[in-house]
């Protein structure tokens, strides 16, 4: 059965990338095959740091999100990685109704996972509600609580809106928090997070061996994460 992953969240700057970056290291420590689609055109996150297993999409016509179905289609071993930006899930959602992206998934055995990135403010529960609305208990969601954009999430657990999308079936998982400083370094040398914990030339990234070891556990407690949920 093939997997396609949508990181989604819609809302800018809450962490899509970061996790898609995550996922896409986490299935190459796995020797997973994966095929990436990077829907940014101005700071695709995929094209730069996973640049061997990703490729350009559109969204904005819906040919050009076909290949994302038949690339599945072809090699059901291979997982699919879509990396959205901000404000595509408008077009997203009328492919999957034009298409009925949906039905086609069952009848071939391809099972379609949304990934719904937050923060802690109240746009992010706002969209996830309204994610829920359209597509809840119909798309398998995980819910990604980034706790490297705040780890206080009272908004979302006040609003009843984790309780009714775990009640649908949904995952929930959190990204643990890694120094602003250290992220920046490994996005200033458009580096992979194996890179940053592996390269040999120890200097290139500017990183010593403490920090390298903050990283590892980071990731490390990433790949826990996500090693409970079936991918």
């Amino acid at each position: 059965m093939s997997y396609i992953h949508f990181i989604g969240g819609e809302k800018g700057g809450v962490g899509k990338s970061l996790v898609a970056r995550v996922l896409a290291q986490h299935f190459i420590d796995r020797n997973v095959p994966f095929l990436g689609f990077d829907t940014d055109k101005s700071h695709g996150a995929l094209l730069r740091f996973y640049s061997d297993y990703a490729a350009p999409v559109a969204t904005d016509r819906h040919d050009s999100l076909d290949p994302i179905i038949e690339h599945a289609l072809d090699d059901p071993q291979r997982r699919i990685l879509v990396d959205l930006a901000a404000q595509t899930q408008h077009s997203l959602a009328t492919w999957f109704d034009d298409s009925d992206v949906i039905a086609l998934a069952e009848e071939h055995g391809l099972t379609l996972k949304w990934w719904h990135v937050m923060d802690t403010g109240r746009d992010s529960v706002d969209l996830l509600r309204q994610w829920l609305d359209r597509f809840g208990g119909r798309v398998k969601l995980v819910l990604v609580l980034n706790e490297l954009r705040g780890d206080r999430f009272e908004i979302l657990e006040a609003s009843g809106e984790r309780q009714r999308a775990e009640a649908l079936g949904a995952s929930v998982i959190s990204l643990r928090r890694l120094p602003d400083t250290t992220m920046q370094k490994i996005d200033r040398h458009s580096a992979s997070f194996w890179a940053a914990v592996n390269h040999p030339d120890r200097d290139s990234i500017g990183f010593g061996v403490l920090e390298r070891q903050r990283v590892k556990v980071w990731l490390q407690r990433a790949h826990s994460e996500m090693g409970r949920l079936a991918l």
